[in-house]
């Protein structure tokens, strides 16, 4: 240590004092507040550095039993329960009141070092909940007796107020690294609904001329199909609707009392998520032979959810098959399709608003509205590219976005 600075404990610059035991003050002590009343302060007051927040108060009596919790401007408060250490120091215009047994109250015997103070003590905390908890937050504030021995480098006046100043300075580098990581990773969803745009209007990869025209797909299924002027689309795309492309069923009912049929392990809404799935609760149902048939999905099929996140959509890539509930869409290409891509025309629609919003404007994704929604309909080898790319691109922005999470 410099030899102009000093070593002295905690309790040699400030008096502690912890808010009163349970018993001593309990919700039925509380009263309206009223002119003769005082303010039991709470630890949100600390947590959220406002000293008006709380709607608590005692009758002078009580107040005059535990005048030693009695709070003065300029004390600090110290959150000891929930969110651990967080640190407020209460203005001159405060009400008289006391704390309660969730605060700790600190009052310097000398305001001028307060700044320099409260930076070494949050450290402290700090430094003790690493060694307590390795890392996690802090789970309690150490006892007394520990606390008031913790020794602290005092430096002379001048030098406090440099170090302040360079922390600050530091503190602020911080805080803007903070806010452009924010700002980033705005960008990056915005890049995302970018690329999924310019992806689903045939402008993310160029074009082959040899590749086979979209015509020729849908003339696969329905050889008197008439194709409309395909407007935004790129030469060799079709615009058609998503009944020309997929077959498309929902699942059964839940009905929990019936117990006769052929029990099968199904999926919820709320095991699907946007392309992927949640196993944690998986439930069965019987099924009839005849049902199993409409409700099975296999390897390969596009989920789409009728409810809550309105179009979410998932590809079921795994080898074995599984039933679906009534309101979940199982969409199933009837010709040879990359799926992939339509799982992202949906990610598309949902990004603009096109699905439960304004566009079709669903309130729920009826077989009859999902059956007329307008797709896009690119050759058959463009869609994988496009899908290529995209994964590609996203794949970039999925690495800086956990880079920036760690």
């Amino acid at each position: 240590m410099p030899d102009n600075w000093v070593w002295c404990k905690l309790d040699d610059l400030a008096f502690y004092k912890k808010g009163p035991f349970g018993s001593s003050l309990t919700k039925a002590m509380f009263v309206p507040k009223g002119k003769d009343t005082y303010k039991v302060y709470e630890q949100k007051n600390a947590i959220q550095k406002d000293h008006k927040l709380g709607s608590y108060y005692i009758s002078t009596e009580k107040y005059c039993s535990l005048s030693g919790f009695a709070v003065h401007p300029y004390d600090i408060i110290v959150s000891c329960a929930g969110t651990i250490g967080e640190t407020y120091v209460l203005p001159q215009n405060i009400q008289e009141g006391i704390i309660n047994q969730a605060l700790m109250l600190i009052r310097l015997y000398n305001r001028e070092i307060e700044r320099f103070y409260l930076l070494y003590f949050d450290f402290i905390l700090k430094q003790e909940a690493y060694k307590e908890s390795k890392g996690t937050a802090i789970k309690n504030i150490p006892p007394f007796d520990v606390l008031k021995n913790f020794f602290i480098p005092i430096p002379p006046k001048e030098e406090q107020k440099r170090i302040l100043s360079e922390v600050d300075k530091w503190m602020s580098f911080v805080d803007d690294i903070d806010t452009n990581c924010k700002d980033l990773q705005l960008y990056i969803k915005h890049t995302k609904s970018k690329i999924l745009d310019i992806a689903i209007h045939g402008k993310l990869v160029p074009q082959d001329p040899n590749d086979e025209p979209a015509i020729e797909l849908l003339k696969r299924i329905n050889p008197d199909f008439t194709p409309c002027d395909n407007g935004h689309y790129p030469v060799g795309w079709i615009e058609t609707i998503l009944g020309e492309l997929f077959s498309h069923n929902t699942g059964k009912a839940l009905n929990s009392s019936n117990k006769e049929g052929i029990f099968k392990d199904y999926l919820t809404t709320s095991n699907v998520y946007w392309n992927k799935f949640d196993f944690t609760v998986i439930k069965q149902m019987p099924f009839k032979e005849s049902e199993l048939d409409k409700c099975t999905v296999t390897k390969g099929d596009l989920l789409v959810c009728e409810g809550g996140d309105i179009g979410r959509s998932a590809i079921w890539n795994y080898d074995y098959d599984i039933c679906i509930q009534n309101h979940i869409h199982r969409l199933r290409p009837k010709i040879n399709l990359c799926v992939p891509f339509y799982y992202y025309t949906f990610a598309y629609l949902k990004e603009n608003n096109l699905i439960g919003g304004k566009g079709i404007g669903l309130l729920g994704l009826s077989s009859n509205a999902l059956h007329k929604i307008e797709m896009p309909l690119p050759p058959l080898a463009e869609q994988q590219r496009i899908v290529q790319k995209i994964e590609e691109l996203f794949s970039v922005l999925d690495n800086i976005q956990n880079a920036l999470e760690v």
